[in-house]
């Protein structure tokens, strides 16, 4: 399993974007189910802006079944606020932290993004200890 950030959703979708051609090799190369947050595609279709060809082009992966959906429960909107706010010092945003509580309740460590100087210093929590993500890509 293997968690997807806003990023390369961006990337894979606009064929504009300089990480485009980087992106669809590591997509092509991933091994495992893809999963998102519903605050990182809001973030992607965001930067994407609504009705243009990449939004599309998302939309019409989505809707193939091409990544999973996870949709925070109001005990993970209450973690990933919580993270938010440990991670004051170097600020996470709500797309960021979603993330991580994805990775905490599925149990995964792997993450698909482009923003690897903040997914190096997030941790997950695995109980009692904390474990770094693996950034594939």
């Amino acid at each position: 399993m293997i968690l997807v950030d806003t990023g390369p959703w961006v990337a894979l979708f606009d064929p504009r974007d300089g990480q485009h051609a980087h992106c669809r090799r590591v997509l092509r190369d991933l091994r495992g189910d893809l999963y998102t947050t519903v605050p990182v595609l809001t973030e992607a279709f965001h930067m994407l802006a609504p009705e243009s060809p990449g939004a599309l082009r998302l939309r019409d992966f989505l809707l193939r079944g091409g990544a999973a959906v996870w949709f925070l429960s109001e005990p993970a909107l209450v973690r990933a606020l919580e993270l938010m706010n440990r991670y004051a010092g170097h600020p996470m945003d709500l797309a960021d932290a979603s993330l991580v509580v994805a990775a905490e309740v599925l149990r995964t460590r792997r993450i698909f993004t482009l923003d690897r100087a903040d997914f190096a210093t997030y941790r997950i929590e695995r109980g009692r200890q904390l474990a770094s993500f693996e950034i594939v890509g």
